[in-house]
């Protein structure tokens, strides 16, 4: 007998099932069918078969030397194929793959990672560093962090927060200059990242306009990360996010030298295909994610000026 799409495949198991039990009614039962369906699907099996399966007695059947013969690679069958469905689904419950923004990856992500492994030890991250924008449709990424105002149409997007940022150097190189006091004497520095829109937000709330930042093109660095590891080194002043340097700022590597922190429209997001959102592995993440950079945020940043704190309500 030939298998093929044409094989009554629940004609199958309505007959394992009555083999195994030695009647119609427990088969039914367990498979939650009446006593005439099973019937009708034995008849309908017997009829592909072109042989009688059971020979009805009084009180029981009896399989006859068809299904007899039938019986070992069918439920053999069956278990390879219980053995394929489970192993499809620790394959899905075993690897997430995570596509992120740079700094957040190395600054954030890969440090609290294993909050996450430790509590859903069953899926193994796999986190890739990712500079441009995740395209679900053809990457291989189950979710992806993006920074950018969002939201975006056509997929789920949960904003874990838009974060706070400020100045940020080296009490070494504030030493060589005579100190900080003023926002104006960070103009006397390297600035790091000097195309950085937040720049001008930050110097507009620090009561300075329009600041000429033109001649600052030595450090054109447009990825945090890079800005912070030239900040640390001393090459000059960041402006930086003080969700990804606590640990810089609580030992005096960085220091923030006003307490004038800003915000803006931009903020960080945990995006995903709609139509997997309910898939066990992502909708973990997703909740252990928000939790953990709400937890860390309102750890390590600052309160917004009263006036900035109310332009991003408003925002």
């Amino acid at each position: 007998m030939k298998l093929s799409r044409k094989v009554p495949l629940n004609a199958l198991r309505v007959f394992e099932a009555v083999a195994r039990h030695g009647g119609f009614s427990r088969a039914a039962e367990e498979l939650g069918m009446s006593q005439t369906a099973v019937s009708y699907q034995i008849k309908l099996l017997e009829e592909h078969v072109g042989e009688q399966l059971f020979l009805r007695q009084p009180r029981r059947i009896v399989n006859t030397e068809t299904a007899e013969r039938m019986l070992p690679p069918l439920r053999s069958g069956f278990e390879q194929i219980e053995d394929a469905m489970r192993a499809a689904g620790r394959a899905d419950n075993e690897t997430l793959e995570i596509h992120s923004s740079p700094t957040f990856a190395s600054h954030w992500l890969a440090r609290n990672l294993g909050g996450f492994q430790l509590a859903h030890p069953g899926v193994a991250a796999r986190l890739k560093r990712v500079s441009e924008i995740t395209d679900f449709s053809r990457d291989p990424a189950d979710i992806a962090i993006r920074w950018g105002a969002g939201p975006w149409p056509d997929i789920d997007c949960h904003l874990l927060g838009r974060l706070t940022y400020a100045p940020m150097l080296s009490p070494g190189l504030a030493e060589r200059i005579g100190g900080i006091s003023r926002p104006e004497d960070l103009l006397k520095l390297p600035i790091i990242g000097a195309r950085q829109t937040s720049w001008q937000r930050w110097f507009s709330t620090a009561g300075i306009e329009h600041p000429d930042l033109s001649a600052h093109t030595r450090y054109d660095y447009i990825e945090q990360d890079l800005c912070g590891n030239a900040a640390l080194a001393g090459q000059g002043v960041a402006i930086l996010n003080h969700l990804y340097y606590p640990d810089e700022l609580a030992s005096g590597r960085l220091f923030a030298p006003f307490n004038h922190p800003c915000s803006d429209d931009i903020g960080i997001w945990l995006v995903h295909p709609q139509n997997r959102r309910n898939t066990p592995r992502i909708r973990a993440f997703r909740e252990w994610i928000i939790a953990a950079v709400a937890h860390d945020r309102a750890r390590t940043e600052p309160e917004l000026p009263e006036t900035a704190a109310a332009e991003r309500k408003d925002g």
